[in-house]
């Protein structure tokens, strides 16, 4: 036991509340001697532990890393307030969970870079850590600070923290970025940087310069040094046989989603206009029915868990559903080990599945038609209609559910107060079916909406936020309309959505801001306990800027955009084309019907048009 496990064990964790977060010898957790190894990985996400365990991308980068003898991965989470008040008055660092180790004598510190509200707690993570916060500062006994996930395609605003980012699926390019690095030991971190950024999908945002004009505005990035421009997303082509974990970390409290996770398949073909990861991870991939069904076999006898959730963009799209839950519904229920279907199509085919896998607990349904009226559905291409929703929710209704949550976005381009009123005409609408279909007993129809946020690499990236008084003033609208037996209503915060807005789309002149907000104090800013808008204001004042206007201006199409040099595979000359569409009131069809010209075809020369496991075309 090292001097800082032992101040953990007996100085911090009797003192602490959820003291479980903080242990590290979970079921399945992997210990690894750190003398013997070529490479050690901490691989961090800057949220409190129950969320980042509940995280799939930290499960197999730690499945891949740790299958390795000469490599080992541990974790590490943002630490509650309590425990970090217990670390500065007792001088612990932070460290890794498995053994207690110093993220500083990691050669390798990776920031998962899931949503733009953990980014002053990365700020936070590398402090406690005693890690130079701006990469420039780091010396050759730093390790390497890497970041990932979707907030890696535009990663400016955080550029000068970091030492490289991942672009893309990191089965394949992880791996080979450990390999270079275990044969470059030794070497000065610039060298190891100049190697890692001639990679796929590999950016050293030190090795490019953002040019501006006399007047300040943002003219696009530069590489003096001659380096990769723009950056290719790096892309697994072959899910089927990629990497995925079996012996997930098992832990020993709750966290957010405590269950088995099985990912189907990687990437949507359905185009909604809004939606950033229907971007950013295409083509479509699938893994084969038996492939499926022996992980899941694995994953049961090595964990104990009794629930697997059947995982993707949009679960009913794999085109073998119906047989597959069939089949491993039976199979699991030999172990007594339930399903869920996270995510469901508006249509009765889904309803059908979600009652083979919800036989003997009808726990309710969630459906997101995003729009209350078809015109607006029709802006974002959600192709449903208000047909679909009536028709899912009667099939459900007859089935025994009582409980319906309906999904929509506030603030969607070109939306009018008749939308807005047709949120909650529809909900009345779902409730007057329950009464039609013969349900007994009180129906429960919970509307719940979010603010739409613009993001980078989709078609409604150039437009700016509603102002933070429309968005109140919006939802008071629905509040008014939502009254009444059986309807309930919940709404999404309005300052941490325009905050959101604000750092999704920025570029580097907001490293400044981001690093007063953490200085004013700033961490896990997406909870309610800890965010202060006063202080993000503050932030953005001290830099001359103004976070409302950030996250409400409309970008002009024709200016170059802070992540042009990042290649999605999705031609941005595609996403103009779809913004046209969408405010011209046009629908675009799912891509599975044929290619759209998106673009991801010339990234892999081939991208499958979205077709099944078994003739992908993607080798």
């Amino acid at each position: 036991m090292n001097k800082y496990r032992r101040i953990l064990w007996t100085r911090i964790l009797p003192h602490v509340q959820k003291a479980t977060r903080y242990m590290g010898n979970e079921i399945n957790a992997v210990q690894k001697d750190h003398r013997s190894a070529k490479v050690k990985v901490a691989l961090a996400f800057p949220d409190l532990y129950e969320v980042g365990m509940s995280h799939l991308g930290l499960k197999i980068l730690y499945h891949i890393i740790n299958a390795e003898d000469d490599w080992l991965a541990e974790r590490v989470f943002m630490p509650g307030t309590d425990f970090e008040e217990l670390m500065a008055s007792v001088g612990l660092p932070l460290c890794s969970l498995e053994t207690t180790t110093p993220l500083r004598d990691f050669d390798l510190l990776g920031f998962t870079l899931q949503y733009e509200l953990s980014y002053a707690t990365i700020l936070r993570m590398l402090w406690l850590s005693g890690i130079p916060l701006a990469a420039e500062e780091r010396t050759e006994g730093d390790p390497l600070v890497v970041g990932g996930g979707p907030g890696a395609f535009n990663p400016e605003p955080v550029s000068s923290f970091f030492d490289f980012f991942v672009i893309g699926d990191a089965e394949e390019v992880l791996p080979a970025v450990l390999k270079l690095l275990s044969g470059m030991k030794g070497s000065h971190r610039w060298d190891k940087l100049k190697k890692l950024a001639g990679m796929e999908g590999i950016y050293v945002p030190s090795l490019y310069r953002a040019e501006h004009d006399e007047e300040g505005r943002f003219l696009g990035m530069v590489s003096p040094g001659g380096w990769p421009l723009p950056i290719r997303r790096a892309v697994v082509r072959n899910l089927e046989t990629a990497p995925y974990p079996t012996d997930f970390v098992v832990p020993f409290g709750g966290i957010v989603h405590d269950r088995l996770v099985l990912e189907l398949f990687r990437g949507c073909t359905r185009g909604c206009r809004f939606c950033q990861a229907g971007v950013i991870y295409r083509p479509v991939r699938e893994r084969s029915p038996a492939r499926l069904k022996d992980l899941a076999e694995k994953m049961v006898r090595s964990t104990g868990y009794d629930e697997i959730a059947l995982s993707s963009l949009s679960t009913s799209d794999y085109s073998a559903i119906s047989a597959l839950v069939q089949d491993l519904s039976a199979d699991m229920a030999r172990s007594g080990v339930s399903l869920s279907l996270p995510s469901l199509r508006l249509d009765s085919f889904s309803v059908e599945l979600a009652e083979q896998v919800q036989r003997v607990r009808k726990s309710g349904l969630t459906f997101a038609p995003e729009a209350g009226s078809q015109r607006l559905r029709d802006v974002i291409n959600k192709n449903v209609t208000e047909q679909d929703l009536l028709w899912a929710v009667k099939k459900a209704f007859r089935l025994g559910w009582s409980g319906i949550k309906l999904y929509f976005m506030t603030g969607l381009p070109t939306e009018t107060d008749q939308d807005i009123l047709a949120i909650a005409a529809l909900a009345k609408k779902v409730l007057r079916v329950y009464r039609e279909a013969g349900g007994k007993g009180k129906p429960r129809v919970t509307v719940s909406t979010s603010v739409f946020v613009p993001k980078p690499h989709t078609p409604f990236q150039w437009l700016g936020q509603i102002s933070k008084k429309e968005m109140l003033r919006r939802q008071a609208l629905l509040k008014e309309e939502l009254r009444g037996p059986g309807l309930n209503y919940q709404w999404h915060d309005a300052e941490t959505s325009l905050l959101e807005a604000a750092l999704s789309r920025g570029g580097r002149n907001l490293n400044g801001v981001i690093r007063r907000a953490f200085e004013l104090g700033c961490k896990l800013d997406g909870w309610d306990e800890h965010f202060s808008f006063s202080s993000w204001q503050q932030a953005f004042a001290g830099e001359g800027m103004d976070l409302e206007q950030e996250a409400t201006r409309d970008l002009p199409v024709e200016a170059p955009l802070p992540w042009d040099h990042l290649e999605s595979g999705v031609s941005k000359k595609y996403l103009l084309q779809e913004y046209r569409r969408a405010l011209a009131g046009e629908v675009t069809a799912d891509c599975r019907g044929g290619c759209l010209g998106c673009g991801m075809a010339v990234l892999l020369e081939g991208c499958g048009g979205g077709e099944s496991w078994d003739n992908a075309g993607l080798d």
